[in-house]
């Protein structure tokens, strides 16, 4: 049974993933899809909105993770009892600005570190197929000339998943695509050589956090990713202080 909820198609933006969570959320809070309810269908909701599969999946996992909506394998997502209570969640506007991004960087670095040597520990063939193939979705992305954002948070999500814990998880679906804040950093606006250089050094930092994980070393997993996401705080901060 097709269920519409009168959702105008969205317009085009950079971010069609955070209008889509933001035109459900305010369905949810409103009371128009009461505790209890089911969402649209993926179809549905991709004729409403006008958008792709991938948006809507990732506008669920958003909602999921802000306590909106619960999963349930094969059915469909529902409307919490109590939605979003006690849970965190990140906004836009405290994720958009230099300070912000640093700030979270800040708090990627208290977790993620702990996630690459649990990931060495755990890792299994799948969850290291997920990683290499994350890798070459950035390889692919920078040699067709765009910013590999996405390849860049599905090699972070993949070495979530190969920690075993579900809840790691939950935590990137939280913070969602602020994680990887390319806006930011203006690549778009650099020039070719800029934008090539940057990721060749993204790409090298990768390599050492998949290549230590691949190898099971905890602790070398540990300090690559470290240093990964410490030189990515080092450039946030350089452009904080171009700016001031």
């Amino acid at each position: 049974m097709r269920r519409d909820i009168g959702m105008a198609p969205l317009r085009p933006s950079a971010n069609l993933t955070g209008a889509l969570v933001h035109r459900l959320a305010e369905e949810i809070r409103s009371g128009r899809l009461a505790p209890g309810a089911r969402l649209p269908t993926e179809q549905d909701l991709m004729r409403e909105a006008g958008v792709s599969r991938t948006v809507v999946r990732e506008a669920v996992a958003a909602l999921r993770a802000e306590g909106l909506v619960v999963t349930r394998q094969g059915v469909g997502a529902f409307v919490t009892e109590r939605p979003g209570e006690g849970i965190f969640r990140l906004t836009p506007s405290e994720a958009e600005g230099l300070q912000q991004v640093i700030q979270v960087l800040e708090l990627r670095l208290a977790l993620e570190v702990e996630a690459a040597g649990l990931a060495a520990e755990r890792r299994s063939a799948a969850a290291l197929a997920m990683i290499e193939e994350a890798e070459a979705l950035f390889d692919a992305a920078v040699a067709a000339g765009g910013d590999a954002a996405e390849a860049d948070f599905a090699l972070h999500r993949a070495i979530f998943m190969a920690t075993g814990n579900p809840h790691f998880l939950r935590f990137l679906e939280v913070l969602g695509r602020h994680a990887i804040p390319r806006r930011a950093l203006g690549l778009v606006e650099r020039s070719e050589a800029e934008r090539k250089q940057y990721l060749a050094q993204v790409r090298g930092e990768h390599r050492l956090v998949a290549a230590a994980i691949a190898a099971g070393d905890p602790e070398a997993a540990r300090g690559a990713m470290r240093r990964h996401l410490e030189a990515a705080r080092e450039r946030y901060r350089r452009l904080a202080a171009q700016a001031g």
